[in-house]
């Protein structure tokens, strides 16, 4: 037998806060920031739109097994919407589908209007977007003309903050839950205030805790590749801050033995339910989840690569 091939690049692990440029999209990105820094295994936590820019975490390493809830986090959106036009696709891009006159809509109406979309609301996915139908995206059917019939989504909107108003017009902050469609929510905002809408500009603020965190653009980036290793992990994060948010326990050494292993452990004062950081000796050990029966359950095991 053949000898097993070595693994291409470096264990290196973090996170790095990339500012995606426009134009790029998020697996471009993605290999792009792999290749500056040798990498052995990184990934990204969710696509944003090519015609978007704005945070796009990228994980490396064994921050990699972070991904997922990273993915279900809320996110932060600053976008402008253009009323008066709805278009194909529902942002500058697509064709202009129809026009209407803006009537009675003034920056108080506008305040109305966003009132009624806090909290749980209903979506219509949009036909451009990454949803599959028998196995092809909506965006490839889209394109060919077709439409099919999707399911309502219940999304939630947590703040819907207006900023700069310059009809036809006006800036909007989001936050919002995962699996919200920006561009639907601009379409349903525009038919509220019976002129319709599209999305002319739209950039990611935040995902999850990295919320108005310092990004890092692409330029600086290969800035820093110019510079060597070193100066790139500078750039990244310790990969427990994708779960900063979350209770944190200590364990001696035994638990942790028995943690590796893939054995749940009682841990003294530890919190009842849900989800908790696992710590030994101040290393981030494990992502685990209290069980029925108050013992922690580990998850997602860190190896230190």
């Amino acid at each position: 037998m053949g000898r097993r091939g070595r693994a291409r690049g470096r264990p290196v692990s973090g996170i790095l806060l990339l500012d995606k440029p426009l134009g790029l999209s998020s697996n471009q990105a993605l290999q792009r920031v792999k290749r500056l820094y040798d990498a052995r295994k990184a990934g990204h936590t969710g696509s944003l739109d090519p015609l978007a820019d704005g945070m796009l975490p990228i994980c490396f390493g064994d921050a990699t097994k972070l991904s997922a809830f990273l993915l279900d986090a809320d996110k932060f959106y600053r976008f402008r919407l253009k009323l008066g036009e709805t278009t194909a696709t529902g942002d500058a891009e697509g064709d202009i589908l129809r026009s209407r006159p803006l009537v009675g809509v003034t920056q108080q109406r506008i305040e109305e209007v966003l009132a009624d979309f806090l909290g749980d609301i209903e979506q219509l996915p949009p036909m451009y977007s990454a949803l599959k139908h028998k196995g092809k995206r909506l965006y490839e059917l889209a394109r060919e003309g077709v439409e099919v019939e999707r399911e309502l989504r219940r999304v939630r909107i947590h703040d819907l903050t207006l900023g700069e108003v310059d009809l036809p017009e006006f800036e909007l902050h989001v936050h919002c839950s995962k699996g919200t469609y920006v561009r639907t929510l601009a379409e349903d905002i525009g038919e509220a205030l019976g002129c319709g809408a599209h999305v002319s500009a739209l950039r990611r603020t935040g995902v999850g805790p990295y919320n108005h965190l310092p990004m890092h653009t692409m330029e600086a980036v290969e800035r820093a590749a110019s510079e060597g290793q070193a100066a790139l992990d500078v750039l990244l994060l310790p990969i427990d801050t994708a779960l900063s948010d979350w209770p944190e326990v200590q364990v001696g050494g035994d638990a942790a033995f028995y943690l590796k292993q893939g054995q749940a452990v009682l841990v003294p004062k530890a919190p009842t339910q849900g989800w908790v950081r696992v710590y030994h000796a101040e290393r981030f050990l494990a992502v685990g989840e209290v069980q029925d029966d108050g013992r922690i359950a580990p998850k997602r095991l860190m190896t230190g690569g």
